[in-house]
């Protein structure tokens, strides 16, 4: 976004300017958030600042589900009252905040951080199918419900777990044809969610 420099200064129009290459944040909604951080405290202002900063510095990958992690493990993988026998399998991390939201499910994840889209030179390769196989291979695996996004690169990811999970003699089932097609998961309401999850059929 582009602004008139006798209106406005360099450091609010580079503000300005960097909320707008957020994701939902128009050009009006990024000079509404600048000029709240303008009007804000300096101590609300600096724990913004510090928040994104130890994001990007103190995050990783939980080494079992790959779901965002502050140490070795999120706290899924680490809780003691998880069905650890029972895998979630979602596109991206944020799809586990809506799954959690609800209170319904008792398993744990695997985030495979993308899926099969062949048109944007996405293959299987490229997500993280090979770590979900080596959990699988553990043998404590009853079920594996897939959760993917209801879109096309959704359902090609889906199929193409079945078919290799399938084989491995472990029960894989898919959500409810409760979410409408091309919506994804993390917008889902909670209802539909829920009946999704609870509806759920071998796949």
């Amino acid at each position: 976004m582009e602004s008139n420099p006798k209106a406005i200064t360099g450091s609010v129009s580079n503000l300005i300017a960097e909320l707008g290459k957020l994701p939902g944040i128009g050009p009006k909604s990024a000079q509404r958030l600048a000029y709240y951080l303008l009007r804000a405290s300096r101590e609300e202002a600096e724990a913004l600042a510090d928040a994104i900063t130890r994001i990007k510095t103190s995050t990783r990958l939980c080494s079992t589900c790959f779901n965002i992690a502050d140490g070795e493990q999120c706290p899924v993988c680490s809780s003691a009252t998880r069905q650890s026998s029972l895998i979630c399998v979602v596109e991206q991390p944020q799809d586990i905040l809506a799954l959690e939201h609800i209170g319904v499910y008792q398993g744990v994840y695997h985030v495979l951080h993308g899926a099969i889209a062949p048109t944007e030179g996405m293959g299987a390769a490229n997500i993280r199918i090979q770590e979900l196989i080596k959990r699988l291979q553990s043998g404590d695996i009853t079920e594996v419900i897939i959760a993917t996004n209801p879109t096309t690169e959704g359902e090609t990811t889906a199929l193409y777990l079945q078919r290799i999970i399938s084989p491995m003699g472990i029960r894989v089932t898919r959500l409810a044809r409760g979410l409408p097609f091309g919506t994804e998961l993390e917008y889902a309401d909670d209802v539909t969610l829920c009946r999704a999850l609870e509806g759920r059929q071998d796949f």
